[in-house]
Parts: structure tokens; sequence; C-alpha cells
């Protein structure tokens, strides 16, 4: 991205930021690895031993359907950390791949506000190029 003649360059995030950030992208990181443990023990019970019944009679249609309605919500969730955790792994290749870069928009170059990036460490756009493409979308 070429800067225009006579525009200042962005600075570059201070250290310190880059390792608030640091800390903040592995504590989101390990918190969404925990939630995603929580999700595999979900899966990985089988709908006797889900409720403490081991033995070999089948559940209730009406169980059977909530159980199930139960295991596709699980699902849904751990999909949804899934992607957040791809996420934020993705901003961690980026803060140590190109520290200088870390914190800039993708779309502008801009530096994008310490605000967003604390609430959305993994942003990748400022709030303006971010509201273009959801208003793109719409």
């Amino acid at each position: 991205m070429a800067i225009p003649v006579g525009a200042k360059k962005p600075k570059a995030m201070t250290k310190k930021n880059l390792q608030y950030f640091e800390k903040r992208l592995l504590e989101e990181r390990r918190r969404v690895q925990k939630e995603l443990g929580h999700h595999d023990d979900l899966f990985g019970a089988t709908p006797q031993s889900a409720d403490g019944d081991l033995s070999s009679y089948s559940f209730h249609m009406a169980d059977q359907g909530t159980d199930a309605m139960e295991r596709e919500k699980a699902f849904l969730f751990a999909s949804q950390e899934g992607r957040f955790l791809w996420h934020i792994d993705q901003a961690l290749r980026r803060l140590y791949k190109s520290p200088e870069t870390f914190g800039k928009c993708h779309s502008c170059g801009e530096e994008i506000a310490f605000e967003r990036l604390d609430a959305l460490p993994h942003a990748r756009y400022c709030i303006k190029c971010k509201q273009k493409e959801e208003d793109a979308k719409k």
C-alpha cells in the first residue's frame, strides 16, 4: 500500500501495546480451547451415559428429540468457537510475523483504535472500513 506524497507514515504500535495484545490474544485462545474441551465432552457422551442411566433401554421419543436438539446446539456453539479460535490464531500469526503492521487496517492502512483492538484483539479493519464492509453485505 503506497503512502501518498506529503502524508505521514502511520507509526508502529509500541512494544508495550504489542505485549498487551499478545497477552489478550493468548488469554482468549486459552478460554476458547477450554470451551471447546467442554463441547468435546458433550459430543463424546452417549445418550444413556449423558443422564447417568447405563441401562440398554431406549429413551422416550421426546427425550431423544430433546437430546438431539441439545447436541445440535452444542455443535453450533463449538463451530462458532472454532471460527473464533481461527481468527485469534490468525491475529497471533500477524503479531509474530510482522509486528510493525499489527493493529493497522488491512483496507486503508490506518491505525485501528486501541479501544477497538482492546474489545476485539483479532480485528483486521478499522471501524470505518468494517462499517463499509458490513454495509456492502446488505
